[in-house]
């Protein structure tokens, strides 16, 4: 089944969210009518939301299709091993045209015992920012499960968050058990974990167009929390032109930053699939089955079983992703 994978693209799955706006329509030229687009799922493997592919012989079928039928052609042998037809990534760009709610994602064994899913490791690239947009990023203070339970309750919480602001180009990694929220005026390209699991603690005591607020999960959050972690949160990255420069590598993705000015031979020797997320400018990405241009906005997957291409560019900034 080689010679029949190609580099593929999937039809963006768009998400209408009560803070979100119109920059991915207008600066990502992401097609839709909906009001306030916050999310576009670029590639998933979520429950209801499987991403299909938009171009070549396989458009039409789904990411579930191709796990099932290319298997460790698609992602790799020990991608295989450890997740079956399960596609272990989900990558998303995300406009806040309002912040969004202060929020913590479990860890993989809670989020198993909890909600039969992965947990959700991820990680931020910004790609624009208003003026004075913050992100919000860990405590501007050490903290104790105590003096948190105390600021929630008297809603002081804002008191001990930290507000980070934020430019183009600013790169933050989110673990499992840190508050964090992008605020607004900031859109990001996010990698993470295939899950869609979001405990909500505090939400700016903002209601929807019938008066309701949204639901919140204190009670799941608490245990969720790691109060001990470091500052460790902001990505310092080398951005040498026309070469992989590493900006965060954990267990569960590998991610590097790649300003192509000019013709790449690439090698995959990473026995995974990768990802290629335009952020800035334009590229082709060239193999012996098919050639694929990528424009900002765009993502593609190239699967593992393509060793050996080609990234040409006059200018073009990309995110290369594996496992």
């Amino acid at each position: 089944m080689k010679n029949t994978l190609y580099p593929i693209k999937f039809t963006p799955i768009l998400k209408d969210k009560i803070w979100g706006g119109q920059k991915l329509k207008n600066l990502l030229n992401k097609e839709s009518n909906l009001p306030n687009i916050g999310e576009s799922w670029e590639i998933s493997d979520v429950e209801g939301d499987t991403s299909v592919v938009s171009n070549g012989g396989l458009k039409g079928q789904s990411l579930k299709y191709l796990l099932e039928n290319f298997k460790s052609d698609l992602i790799g042998e020990k991608n295989y091993k450890q997740f079956g037809n399960k596609f272990p990534l989900l990558i998303k760009f995300i406009d806040a045209r309002e912040d969004l709610s202060i929020q913590l994602h479990p860890n993989d064994k809670l989020a198993a015992e909890r909600h039969n899913s992965f947990g959700k490791t991820e990680m931020w690239y910004t790609m624009q920012a208003d003026e004075g947009a913050n992100l919000i990023v860990g405590f501007n203070q050490k903290m104790t499960r105590e003096t948190y339970l105390k600021h929630l309750e008297s809603k002081t919480l804002t008191d001990i968050l930290n507000f980070d602001k934020v430019k183009a180009g600013d790169t933050y990694f989110i673990e499992v058990g840190r508050v964090h929220a992008i605020g607004a005026g900031v859109m990001v390209a996010e990698i993470q974990q295939t899950s869609d699991i979001t405990y909500r603690v505090y939400d700016w005591d903002r209601v929807d167009d019938q008066g309701n607020e949204r639901e919140l999960h204190n009670d799941l959050a608490i245990d969720a929390f790691d109060f001990d972690m470091e500052d460790n949160f902001r990505v310092n990255y080398s951005k040498t032109e026309n070469q992989s420069n590493e900006m965060v590598s954990c267990p569960y993705f590998t991610t590097s930053y790649l300003e192509v000015t000019e013709t790449l031979k690439r090698e995959n020797d990473h026995d995974s699939f990768m990802i290629y997320i335009c952020v800035e400018g334009e590229a082709e990405i060239k193999t012996e089955a098919a050639t694929e241009k990528i424009k900002k906005g765009e993502t593609l997957l190239m699967p593992a079983a393509i060793e050996n291409f080609e990234i040409s560019a006059a200018s073009a900034k990309l995110l290369e992703v594996y496992v």
